[in-house]
């Protein structure tokens, strides 16, 4: 089993910055691909970014638009994501999920195996 935890959400101002973890217990992140999908209320969850098993490989959705980048630390069994010039509209829950699959990297939420609890982003104007 994998356990996912999640931190470093918050609540910032439009424009600025948050840097989110995952940590990974259980299994080593190179075995996994693993990404972040968030949910906003209303809305079904989304794929945000992608990053394979060595975390040299990794994906964005069209709206990150340059702004975020995920990263792995194998050293610290953790994925992050760091996310600048934050809007409004990138309120939501993120939650970081992985997949022992093989699949090269994990863009549907239907494909992972394991998620974390979820930690909230708040970008006031």
């Amino acid at each position: 089993q994998v356990q996912l935890v999640e931190s470093g959400g918050g609540s910032v101002q439009a424009g600025g910055s948050l840097r989110l973890s995952c940590a990974a217990n259980g299994r080593t992140i190179s075995t996994l691909v693993m990404s972040w999908f968030r949910q906003a209320p209303g809305k079904e969850r989304e794929f945000v970014a992608a990053i394979d098993r060595s975390g040299s490989g990794t994906y964005y959705a069209a709206f990150v638009k340059d702004r975020f980048t995920v990263s792995k630390d194998g050293a610290k069994n953790t994925m992050y994501l760091q996310m600048n010039s934050l809007e409004p509209e990138d309120t939501a829950v993120y939650y970081c999920a992985s997949s022992a699959q093989n699949t090269k990297l994990l863009t549907y939420p239907t494909r992972a195996d394991y998620w974390g609890q979820g930690t909230q982003v708040t970008v006031y104007s």
